[in-house]
Protein backbone atom coordinates (compact mmCIF):
# COMPACT_ATOMS: atom_id res chain seq x y z
CA UNK A 1 0.00 0.00 0.00
CA UNK A 2 1.32 3.40 -0.72
CA UNK A 3 2.06 5.41 2.13
CA UNK A 4 0.61 9.48 1.70
CA UNK A 5 2.39 11.85 3.80
CA UNK A 6 1.44 15.72 4.25
CA UNK A 7 2.56 18.26 6.67
CA UNK A 8 1.43 20.85 7.84
CA UNK A 9 3.69 23.27 9.55
CA UNK A 10 1.12 26.38 11.54
CA UNK A 11 2.56 29.34 12.90
CA UNK A 12 0.42 30.66 15.91
CA UNK A 13 0.51 34.60 17.15
CA UNK A 14 0.97 33.48 20.53
CA UNK A 15 4.25 32.07 22.03
CA UNK A 16 3.40 33.31 25.88
CA UNK A 17 0.65 30.92 27.14
CA UNK A 18 1.12 27.46 27.32
CA UNK A 19 -2.31 26.98 27.72
CA UNK A 20 -3.50 27.96 24.54
CA UNK A 21 -0.50 26.09 22.72
CA UNK A 22 -1.73 23.00 24.58
CA UNK A 23 -5.51 23.42 23.07
CA UNK A 24 -4.00 24.01 19.87
CA UNK A 25 -1.93 20.67 19.86
CA UNK A 26 -4.74 18.86 21.42
CA UNK A 27 -7.31 19.68 18.46
CA UNK A 28 -4.96 18.45 15.79
CA UNK A 29 -3.96 15.17 17.36
CA UNK A 30 -7.68 14.81 18.39
CA UNK A 31 -8.23 14.87 14.65
CA UNK A 32 -5.74 12.23 13.78
CA UNK A 33 -3.03 14.05 12.87
CA UNK A 34 0.56 13.23 14.41
CA UNK A 35 2.19 16.13 16.18
CA UNK A 36 5.82 15.62 15.84
CA UNK A 37 7.20 18.94 17.25
CA UNK A 38 5.78 22.11 18.76
CA UNK A 39 8.14 25.00 19.70
CA UNK A 40 7.11 28.72 21.49
CA UNK A 41 9.14 31.99 21.45
CA UNK A 42 8.48 34.98 23.95
CA UNK A 43 10.12 37.98 22.01
CA UNK A 44 8.61 36.39 18.96
CA UNK A 45 5.43 35.97 20.82
CA UNK A 46 4.97 33.20 18.09
CA UNK A 47 4.68 28.98 18.19
CA UNK A 48 5.21 26.68 15.77
CA UNK A 49 3.75 23.16 15.59
CA UNK A 50 4.45 20.37 12.91
CA UNK A 51 2.20 17.63 12.34
CA UNK A 52 1.54 14.74 9.16
CA UNK A 53 -0.58 12.35 8.24
CA UNK A 54 -3.27 11.50 5.42
CA UNK A 55 -4.36 14.52 3.52
CA UNK A 56 -7.77 14.34 4.89
CA UNK A 57 -6.57 13.94 8.56
CA UNK A 58 -4.15 17.37 8.35
CA UNK A 59 -6.58 18.67 6.47
CA UNK A 60 -9.33 18.46 9.20
CA UNK A 61 -6.21 19.38 12.26
CA UNK A 62 -5.94 22.67 10.61
CA UNK A 63 -9.18 23.71 10.56
CA UNK A 64 -9.83 22.46 14.31
CA UNK A 65 -6.40 24.31 15.65
CA UNK A 66 -7.70 27.82 13.33
CA UNK A 67 -10.89 27.51 15.11
CA UNK A 68 -8.74 27.04 18.70
CA UNK A 69 -6.56 30.02 17.64
CA UNK A 70 -9.66 32.56 16.38
CA UNK A 71 -11.28 31.91 19.77
CA UNK A 72 -8.33 31.86 21.79
CA UNK A 73 -5.88 34.89 20.25
CA UNK A 74 -6.49 38.25 19.80
CA UNK A 75 -4.03 40.02 17.97
CA UNK A 76 -5.42 43.55 19.47
CA UNK A 77 -3.65 42.65 22.81
CA UNK A 78 -0.60 40.88 21.04
CA UNK A 79 2.88 42.53 20.42
CA UNK A 80 5.60 40.70 19.19
CA UNK A 81 8.81 40.82 17.38
CA UNK A 82 7.47 38.94 14.40
CA UNK A 83 5.49 39.77 11.78
CA UNK A 84 2.05 38.74 11.78
CA UNK A 85 -1.77 39.37 10.40
CA UNK A 86 -3.50 36.18 11.62
CA UNK A 87 -3.92 34.13 15.30
CA UNK A 88 -3.31 31.81 12.78
CA UNK A 89 -1.01 34.04 10.42
CA UNK A 90 0.36 30.84 8.45
CA UNK A 91 -0.58 27.77 7.39
CA UNK A 92 1.60 25.70 4.62
CA UNK A 93 0.98 22.26 3.27
CA UNK A 94 4.58 20.16 2.40
CA UNK A 95 3.86 17.18 0.56
CA UNK A 96 6.35 14.17 2.36
CA UNK A 97 5.65 10.71 0.90
CA UNK A 98 3.74 9.70 -2.14
CA UNK A 99 2.43 13.15 -2.71
CA UNK A 100 3.35 16.15 -5.11
CA UNK A 101 2.97 19.44 -4.58
CA UNK A 102 0.05 19.72 -6.28
CA UNK A 103 -1.54 17.49 -4.01
CA UNK A 104 -0.20 20.38 -1.22
CA UNK A 105 -1.94 23.41 -3.54
CA UNK A 106 -5.26 20.89 -3.69
CA UNK A 107 -4.97 20.54 0.40
CA UNK A 108 -4.40 24.19 1.06
CA UNK A 109 -7.21 24.98 -1.48
CA UNK A 110 -9.65 22.44 0.51
CA UNK A 111 -8.69 24.14 3.60
CA UNK A 112 -8.69 27.76 2.68
CA UNK A 113 -12.66 27.58 1.62
CA UNK A 114 -13.16 25.92 5.04
CA UNK A 115 -11.43 28.83 7.54
CA UNK A 116 -13.58 31.53 5.10
CA UNK A 117 -16.55 29.06 5.14
CA UNK A 118 -16.93 26.66 8.46
CA UNK A 119 -14.41 29.29 10.96
CA UNK A 120 -15.51 32.56 9.80
CA UNK A 121 -11.60 34.16 8.65
CA UNK A 122 -10.52 35.55 5.56
CA UNK A 123 -7.91 33.44 3.66
CA UNK A 124 -4.69 34.70 1.42
CA UNK A 125 -3.27 32.16 -0.65
CA UNK A 126 0.91 32.25 -0.86
CA UNK A 127 3.63 30.03 -2.43
CA UNK A 128 2.48 27.42 -4.61
CA UNK A 129 -1.06 27.82 -3.52
CA UNK A 130 -1.68 31.12 -4.91
CA UNK A 131 -2.89 32.44 -7.89
CA UNK A 132 -0.42 32.46 -9.91
CA UNK A 133 1.88 30.57 -7.76
CA UNK A 134 4.78 32.47 -5.84
CA UNK A 135 3.37 35.08 -3.87
CA UNK A 136 5.65 35.99 -0.91
CA UNK A 137 4.47 35.93 2.59
CA UNK A 138 6.58 39.26 2.84
CA UNK A 139 3.98 40.76 0.83
CA UNK A 140 0.95 39.55 2.16
CA UNK A 141 2.36 40.97 6.14
CA UNK A 142 3.57 44.47 4.90
CA UNK A 143 2.37 46.50 7.59
CA UNK A 144 0.89 43.60 9.89
CA UNK A 145 -2.35 43.07 11.25
CA UNK A 146 -2.76 46.87 11.64
CA UNK A 147 -2.81 47.95 8.55
CA UNK A 148 -5.63 45.13 7.56
CA UNK A 149 -8.03 46.45 10.36
CA UNK A 150 -10.02 48.93 8.98
CA UNK A 151 -9.61 48.31 5.48
CA UNK A 152 -8.18 45.85 2.75
CA UNK A 153 -5.43 47.78 1.21
CA UNK A 154 -5.88 47.92 -2.31
CA UNK A 155 -4.76 44.96 -4.30
CA UNK A 156 -4.62 42.85 -1.05
CA UNK A 157 -8.22 41.52 -0.66
CA UNK A 158 -8.33 38.45 0.33
CA UNK A 159 -8.73 35.32 -2.04
CA UNK A 160 -11.64 33.78 0.13
CA UNK A 161 -14.38 35.24 2.79
CA UNK A 162 -16.84 34.20 4.53
CA UNK A 163 -20.19 34.40 2.43
CA UNK A 164 -21.97 36.67 4.91
CA UNK A 165 -18.62 38.58 5.96
CA UNK A 166 -19.73 42.29 7.19
CA UNK A 167 -16.31 44.15 7.61
CA UNK A 168 -14.48 46.16 5.43
CA UNK A 169 -11.08 44.44 6.88
CA UNK A 170 -9.76 41.56 8.61
CA UNK A 171 -11.12 39.34 11.00
CA UNK A 172 -11.63 42.17 14.32
CA UNK A 173 -9.29 40.06 16.89
CA UNK A 174 -7.91 36.57 14.35
CA UNK A 175 -7.05 38.78 11.34
CA UNK A 176 -6.54 36.92 8.10
CA UNK A 177 -4.79 33.74 7.39
CA UNK A 178 -1.96 32.94 5.06
CA UNK A 179 -2.15 29.30 3.82
CA UNK A 180 0.63 27.86 1.68
CA UNK A 181 1.63 25.16 -0.27
CA UNK A 182 5.10 24.39 -0.74
CA UNK A 183 8.50 22.19 -0.41
CA UNK A 184 10.23 21.58 3.34
CA UNK A 185 12.32 24.62 4.02
CA UNK A 186 14.92 25.48 6.95
CA UNK A 187 13.43 28.42 9.40
CA UNK A 188 16.54 29.31 11.32
CA UNK A 189 17.46 31.99 13.58
CA UNK A 190 21.38 33.50 14.19
CA UNK A 191 21.58 35.07 17.50
CA UNK A 192 24.84 37.78 17.40
CA UNK A 193 27.02 39.61 19.76
CA UNK A 194 28.74 42.88 19.82
CA UNK A 195 26.87 44.40 17.13
CA UNK A 196 23.91 46.83 16.55
CA UNK A 197 20.51 46.00 15.29
CA UNK A 198 21.94 48.15 12.29
CA UNK A 199 24.84 46.36 11.06
CA UNK A 200 21.77 43.21 11.77
CA UNK A 201 19.86 44.51 9.01
CA UNK A 202 22.70 45.12 7.01
CA UNK A 203 23.81 41.67 6.83
CA UNK A 204 20.11 40.22 6.54
CA UNK A 205 20.21 42.72 3.43
CA UNK A 206 22.81 40.78 2.39
CA UNK A 207 22.25 37.09 2.94
CA UNK A 208 18.38 38.17 1.23
CA UNK A 209 17.82 36.68 -2.24
CA UNK A 210 15.90 40.37 -2.79
CA UNK A 211 19.45 42.13 -1.86
CA UNK A 212 21.08 39.96 -4.33
CA UNK A 213 22.21 37.31 -1.80
CA UNK A 214 21.34 33.45 -1.72
CA UNK A 215 18.50 32.18 -3.64
CA UNK A 216 15.23 31.79 -2.00
CA UNK A 217 16.77 33.24 1.10
CA UNK A 218 14.32 35.72 3.31
CA UNK A 219 15.78 37.11 6.37
CA UNK A 220 15.24 40.14 8.17
CA UNK A 221 16.82 41.20 11.83
CA UNK A 222 15.27 42.03 14.86
CA UNK A 223 16.93 43.09 18.55
CA UNK A 224 16.04 40.95 21.21
CA UNK A 225 15.69 42.28 24.88
CA UNK A 226 18.93 41.22 26.93
CA UNK A 227 20.04 38.68 24.37
CA UNK A 228 21.09 40.73 21.29
CA UNK A 229 20.18 41.09 17.19
CA UNK A 230 18.88 38.02 15.58
CA UNK A 231 19.41 37.45 12.12
CA UNK A 232 15.93 35.95 11.47
CA UNK A 233 15.60 33.37 8.09
CA UNK A 234 14.08 30.81 5.81
CA UNK A 235 15.66 29.09 3.25
CA UNK A 236 12.98 28.13 0.96
CA UNK A 237 14.96 25.34 -0.54
CA UNK A 238 17.58 23.86 1.37
CA UNK A 239 18.99 21.21 -1.04
CA UNK A 240 19.44 23.94 -3.81
CA UNK A 241 21.49 26.56 -0.70
CA UNK A 242 23.92 24.95 1.47
CA UNK A 243 22.94 26.34 4.41
CA UNK A 244 26.27 25.82 5.96
CA UNK A 245 26.85 28.73 3.11
CA UNK A 246 24.59 30.84 4.57
CA UNK A 247 25.96 30.68 7.87
CA UNK A 248 29.59 30.90 6.87
CA UNK A 249 28.36 34.35 5.47
CA UNK A 250 26.85 35.52 8.15
CA UNK A 251 29.73 34.40 10.35
CA UNK A 252 31.94 36.90 7.88
CA UNK A 253 29.47 39.95 7.74
CA UNK A 254 29.18 39.81 11.60
CA UNK A 255 33.15 39.63 12.09
CA UNK A 256 33.76 42.40 9.98
CA UNK A 257 31.07 44.56 11.67
CA UNK A 258 32.91 43.61 14.91
CA UNK A 259 30.38 41.48 16.24
CA UNK A 260 30.17 37.36 16.51
CA UNK A 261 27.53 34.41 16.32
CA UNK A 262 26.14 33.80 19.74
CA UNK A 263 23.88 30.83 18.48
CA UNK A 264 22.08 29.51 16.11
CA UNK A 265 18.47 27.89 16.30
CA UNK A 266 16.06 25.72 14.74
CA UNK A 267 12.88 26.51 14.27
CA UNK A 268 10.65 23.35 14.09
CA UNK A 269 12.05 19.83 12.98
CA UNK A 270 15.46 19.94 11.05
CA UNK A 271 15.87 19.19 7.59
CA UNK A 272 18.74 16.52 7.31
CA UNK A 273 20.65 18.42 4.69
CA UNK A 274 21.78 21.35 7.71
CA UNK A 275 23.19 18.54 9.70
CA UNK A 276 24.53 16.43 6.99
CA UNK A 277 26.31 19.54 6.00
CA UNK A 278 28.27 20.54 8.90
CA UNK A 279 28.92 19.36 12.26
CA UNK A 280 26.48 20.62 15.56
CA UNK A 281 29.42 22.38 17.24
CA UNK A 282 30.62 24.45 14.26
CA UNK A 283 27.25 25.83 13.81
CA UNK A 284 26.68 26.10 17.12
CA UNK A 285 23.41 24.05 17.15
CA UNK A 286 21.64 24.51 20.44
CA UNK A 287 21.57 20.92 22.62
CA UNK A 288 18.93 18.53 21.29
CA UNK A 289 18.71 19.89 17.81
CA UNK A 290 20.22 16.82 16.30
CA UNK A 291 17.25 14.51 17.87
CA UNK A 292 14.77 16.35 15.67
CA UNK A 293 16.01 15.46 12.29
CA UNK A 294 12.92 15.52 10.24
CA UNK A 295 13.75 11.89 8.59
CA UNK A 296 13.76 10.30 12.41
CA UNK A 297 10.71 11.96 13.23
CA UNK A 298 9.23 10.45 9.97
CA UNK A 299 10.17 7.33 10.72
CA UNK A 300 9.32 6.95 14.32
CA UNK A 301 5.81 8.07 12.97
CA UNK A 302 5.53 5.57 10.06
CA UNK A 303 6.70 2.77 12.63
CA UNK A 304 3.73 3.87 15.02
CA UNK A 305 1.11 4.25 12.12
CA UNK A 306 2.06 0.55 11.20
CA UNK A 307 1.74 -0.90 14.99
CA UNK A 308 -1.53 1.05 15.11
CA UNK A 309 0.03 3.52 18.11
CA UNK A 310 0.23 7.61 18.22
CA UNK A 311 1.44 9.92 21.57
CA UNK A 312 0.79 13.08 22.16
CA UNK A 313 3.33 16.12 22.61
CA UNK A 314 3.26 17.41 25.92
CA UNK A 315 4.41 21.37 26.89
CA UNK A 316 8.14 21.51 27.33
CA UNK A 317 8.57 25.15 27.60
Amino acid sequence: MTVRLMETVPNFSEGRDPEVLEAVVHAMSDAGADVLDWSADYHHHRSVVTAVGAPEVVEEAAVRAASVAAQRIDLRRHAGLHPRVGALDVLPFVPLLGLTLADAVASAHRVGRRLAGEVGLPVYYYGAASRPAGRALAELRRGGFETLMARWPKGREPDELPGDWDHPGAHPTAGAVCVGARRVLLAWNVLLGGITLAAARAIARTVRERGGGFQGVRALALALPDRGVQVSMNLEDPDAVSPLAVFDRIVQLAEEAGGHVLETEVIGLVPDRLVADAAADRLRLRPGTAERLLSARLADHLARTATGTTTRMTWNG
